[in-house]
């Protein structure tokens, strides 16, 4: 009995490492999201943004992924996708700032409009999460288009 309650202890503290280290593992990179970013891009690009919207907005597809996710504004700060806050979607994020009092959404917007591209660092919690974590969000203006998509990684 005691045999069988220590390999029962010993498999449960394998399993709960074994799922802490697949946890860590799961975390998005800067690279990842530059393609990402642009594969949903390209599918606007491709389709037109109405046709790809489904797509992108399905929880199962390739734009949600380990602990990233992309989302989709238009030059006038509305949210058209979000796949980490979707109740975003649809509404204006002109005027919300983080944390610390930035004004994110500008910066992205900033970023969009004059280079097409760029690295934007704010606060903002983790999906199923209140408390804002450090963020980086890679922001592409999808050419010829009123919008843009980011996906970003947290810092912690």
């Amino acid at each position: 009995m005691k045999r069988a309650t220590i390999a029962l202890a010993s498999l449960a503290f394998l399993f709960m490492l074994s799922a802490g280290l697949s946890v860590a593992q799961e975390k998005a990179t800067r690279e990842e999201c530059v393609a990402k970013v642009k594969e949903a891009a390209a599918l606007i690009k491709e389709v037109g943004f109405e046709a790809a919207k489904a797509r992108l907005e399905d929880p199962n597809s390739a734009f949600k992924w380990k602990d990233s996710y992309i989302f989709v504004e238009d030059l006038d700060e509305n949210m058209l996708v979000n796949l980490g806050s979707p109740k975003l979607v649809g509404k204006s994020v002109r005027g919300i700032k983080d944390l610390n009092g930035k004004m994110f959404n500008a910066e992205m917007l900033q970023a969009a409009t004059t280079t097409g591209e760029g690295w934007v660092t704010y606060m903002w919690p983790k999906p199923g999460e209140k408390e804002p974590s450090a963020k980086v969000s890679y922001i592409y203006r999808v050419p010829g288009e009123n919008f843009f998509v980011g996906a970003g990684i947290y810092e912690q």
